[in-house]
């Protein structure tokens, strides 16, 4: 039988599977996610990349008459080459800048112009409003399905 001294403290052993972890993982530790974070539901499936997915279509659907030159989901800009809309006579260039998640007017940045120069500041806000209002259909639409 046992008869040591009582007074000493329980061992603090931490468990297995932490020492698992140092054991196969050594200094960098666990990774942070896996190749099943894939199949998990996003938070918010109006994402693409970091831009509104609504305003990023809705964009692009209104200046479909623009030849798009690069894009990038990523940063959220579209820059557009020179195109003239449709019964229209001037040509117009433009940058869309989406620059938030969010389905909201700061998160979109327009800058047009024309082969001489950016043109009126209405217009400019004329195309951000037609963006906006198609991505409001667009959200509209996928809330029904």
């Amino acid at each position: 039988m046992f008869t040591g001294d009582r007074s000493r403290a329980p061992v603090d052993t931490p468990p297995a599977d932490e020492i698992m972890d140092d054991i196969v993982y050594e200094d960098y530790g666990p990774p942070s996610s896996t190749i099943w974070d894939l199949f998990r539901e996003r938070g918010d499936q109006g994402q693409v990349g970091a831009v509104n997915r609504y305003i990023w279509n809705a964009a692009l659907q209104t200046l479909d008459f623009l030849p798009v030159q690069s894009i990038d989901p990523f940063t959220g800009v579209i820059v557009t080459g020179f195109g003239t809309p449709p019964g229209g006579g001037q040509a117009y260039r433009a940058t869309i800048h989406v620059d938030d998640p969010a389905l909201d007017a700061r998160s979109l940045n327009v800058a047009l112009q024309t082969r001489w120069g950016p043109v009126a500041p209405e217009t400019v806000r004329a195309i951000e409003d037609a963006i906006l209002t198609r991505a409001r259909q667009l959200r509209q639409q996928d809330s029904r399905l």
